[in-house]
């Protein structure tokens, strides 16, 4: 209510020894707030190399919703103190639970990035972030739900949807050259939006659309003549999805945009399917 207030950028060094001196003041510190934010512009070459420097800043800053009042207040009154220009613009994330509770040491609930990643993967790891938990928002990670989509949105739907065509179109010898893709209007807005988990609900519709058609059409029972253009149709469908799909999971957009282009080969399990 009452605006913004000064700051002190220093800190009584009985209080604080291991800080920064200040210059000719041998009772003072520098706040390590103050000390920590030149960093964004220190390590691309300010005030040394100002070509460096002017290739990189102004530039976007990505934070956690405790570190607001510092980077979005703080930072950019010492820019303009010392005439820089501000940032571009300040992306304020939320915070990750685990199964509803803060994640704590004490609570033992800190879930370990590198151990789902053994378990599950890179792409179905970022899958779940970037689906489930929502860029400007809190959301929580449960490994009960991550085991869930693997198996229903990874395994069931993407991996069996590209496994099935694929599988027919190389037996059956498709050839198909697909037109180069550029992102939608749509998924651009929606990224400039950072509504990032929105692009995957809507890839996930097209999904569940082409595994719905190809369950009614069941080209399995049909001849490799009559089945034909019912798979280079499914095939351009799954080369957009990839495409699509790449920016999020990298790995699995390149199989697919690979896999239904050119001389079709069966694509292997993109995500074989787990069992508790």
């Amino acid at each position: 209510s009452g605006g913004l207030q000064d700051f002190s950028i220093s800190r009584l060094k009985s209080k604080m020894p291991w800080g920064i001196p200040v210059p000719n003041d041998p009772d003072h510190v520098m706040y390590v707030w103050f000390d920590a934010l030149i960093n964004y512009i220190s390590t691309i070459g300010w005030p040394i190399d100002e070509a460096q420097f002017n290739s990189w800043w102004p530039g976007i800053q990505v934070a956690g919703k405790d570190n607001l009042r510092q980077q979005s207040a703080m930072w950019q009154a010492m820019l303009l103190s010392a005439k820089l220009p501000l940032s571009k613009q300040i992306i304020i994330h939320g915070f990750i639970t685990s199964n509803g509770q803060k994640m704590s040491k004490s609570l033992g609930n800190v879930v370990n990035p590198y151990e789902m990643i053994q378990k599950y993967g890179t792409d179905a790891v970022r899958f779940y972030l970037l689906r489930e938990i929502p860029t400007l928002d809190d959301g929580d990670f449960s490994e009960s739900r991550m085991y869930e989509l693997y198996n229903s949105d990874l395994a069931n739907e993407l991996g069996n949807s590209v496994s099935r065509v694929t599988t027919l179109a190389a037996k059956d010898g498709i050839s198909v050259h697909q037109k180069p893709y550029g992102i939608t209007p749509e998924d651009s807005a929606l990224t400039d939006s950072f509504k990032l988990n929105a692009i995957l609900v809507s890839i996930w519709e097209e999904v569940k659309k082409i595994n719905k058609v190809i369950n009614e059409n069941e080209p399995w029972n049909k001849t490799p003549e009559v089945r034909r253009e019912f798979l280079v149709e499914t095939l351009e469908k799954l080369f957009i999805v990839g495409n699509r799909l790449s920016p999020f999971m990298p790995k699995t957009g390149e199989l697919i945009v690979a896999g239904t282009n050119g001389s079709i080969a069966k694509v292997p399990p993109l995500f074989p399917r787990l069992s508790k």
